[in-house]
């Protein structure tokens, strides 16, 4: 049996809320977050864990071990079942759950849970050993942000890089700030149509950042980068800049408002083929969960110092390997970290960038970094489910620190539900 009469299959997703750091879920760490949604996923895949073989888990900030087996063992899944942790940063949610699909593929893997979470309020405390010195009393220098990339020039502050193609295309901050405006717009207006994604962790069922914006207002948020390349993002000192900015011109600043925040998160996807979902639920007396093809995925490099332009690389790539074009797809889900990012996908994809997050995206949600491209996954997959019909496509895309990018292609089919 080939791959289009036996499909692998997106049996069941769940997530949780995304929560700004130090918020509700500020005391848990990575398996206390990620094994209710792991739970929820299986729920609704109308499977128990006791069948599943593999997980696969995407994180970023508190790898600390093994996140992937300790989350398995949180969730009560088997001894036996393999754990595989995945750090490619924030592509790292939506690359295991290529990888898994790919294990299954394979014959490695028969059942597989993949995603990410990211636990970012209780992220080690990151440091350097010191390096061989005749003091033996040189202490740790504690970093906030690794290096992406091994030549510096190649690896700007990721705030500076996003304001620095800002200027260079000409999206002004109200440009910005208005697609912000409209993202958090929808995210607030559809609530409700994604509370049955979430699962209720903590007392929190709904996304926490979502807000009322008018221009106005966004006109009085602080920047979060001056239009010369100085402020105060990830990993940037105030004495790094960038070149070639128009240092006079405040209409390249980027404000908070149009950057993703600091949040926690966790969202997972149940795979399998299609003939083993039929075999393993054949017992149940519930057979009508909702499931969508895996079409494929794809994770590939850019420019270490163009970050925002992979996730575009990867859906152009995707979509060329399956002789589509973006007019082709029925619902597109950006994790947009930046709202100059959300311009430059859409540019390359040459849609309208309002076609993008029909529901609100990252920048009103928040960037749990190891789990935000799995939450793209799912939040389109729920909204194929809901307003898709057979045959209809679906595209979830990320870009990541060091010029990486990652997307993946789902289809409804009826015939299979």
């Amino acid at each position: 049996m080939n791959d289009i009469d036996d499909p692998i299959v997106l049996a069941g997703w769940a997530r949780s809320a995304v929560v700004p750091v130090d918020g509700a879920f500020g005391d848990l760490t990575p398996a206390a977050l990620g094994a209710p949604v792991i739970l929820a996923a299986l729920a609704k895949a109308g499977i128990v864990g006791a069948q599943v073989d593999t997980v696969v888990a995407g994180n970023a900030l508190g790898a600390n071990g093994n996140p992937a087996r300790m989350l398995a063992l949180a969730a009560g899944l088997p001894d036996a079942c393999a754990a595989f942790s995945l750090d490619s940063q924030c592509c790292a949610g939506l690359d295991a759950v290529t990888v898994g699909a790919g294990l299954i593929a394979s014959g490695t893997a028969s059942i597989v849970v993949a995603g990410g979470v990211e636990a970012w309020s209780r992220a080690p405390i990151r440091a350097h050993r010191p390096a061989r010195s005749d003091d033996p009393h040189e202490p740790p220098r504690v970093y906030e942000r690794p290096a992406f990339a091994p030549d510096p020039a190649r690896d700007p502050d990721l705030f500076a890089a996003a304001a620095d193609y800002a200027r260079q295309r000409r999206w002004t901050r109200e440009a910005q700030d208005r697609y912000a405006i409209a993202m958090h717009g929808r995210a607030r207006a559809h609530a409700a149509e994604c509370a049955n994604e979430i699962v209720r962790i903590a007392g929190i069922d709904a996304d926490r950042y979502p807000r009322t914006l008018t221009a106005e207002r966004a006109a009085r948020m602080p920047l979060a980068m001056r239009a010369d390349g100085l402020g105060h993002g990830l990993g940037l000192s105030p004495s790094d800049r960038i070149v070639d900015i128009d240092a006079d011109d405040p209409r390249y600043a980027q404000s908070r408002i149009a950057v993703s925040p600091r949040a926690d998160g966790a969202a997972f996807v149940v795979l399998m083929r299609a003939s083993t979902h039929h075999t393993v639920r054949a017992h149940l007396a519930q057979t009508n969960a909702p499931r969508l093809i895996w079409r494929g995925g794809q994770s590939l490099g850019g420019k270490p110092e163009q970050p925002m332009l992979a996730a575009g690389l990867a859906a152009n790539a995707l979509l060329q390997r399956h002789g589509l074009s973006a007019q082709a797809l029925h619902t597109i889900e950006l994790h947009d970290a930046f709202a100059s990012q959300a311009f430059a996908f859409a540019e390359q994809l040459g849609i309208d960038v309002m076609q993008l997050n029909r529901r609100g995206g990252g920048i009103a949600r928040g960037h749990p970094i190891g789990a935000s491209g799995a939450i793209a996954l799912v939040r389109m997959a729920t909204d194929l489910l809901r307003d898709g019909k057979t045959g209809d496509l679906g595209l979830a895309a990320i870009a990541g620190a060091g010029g990486l990018g990652a997307a993946a292609l789902l289809a409804r089919d009826d015939a299979v539900l």
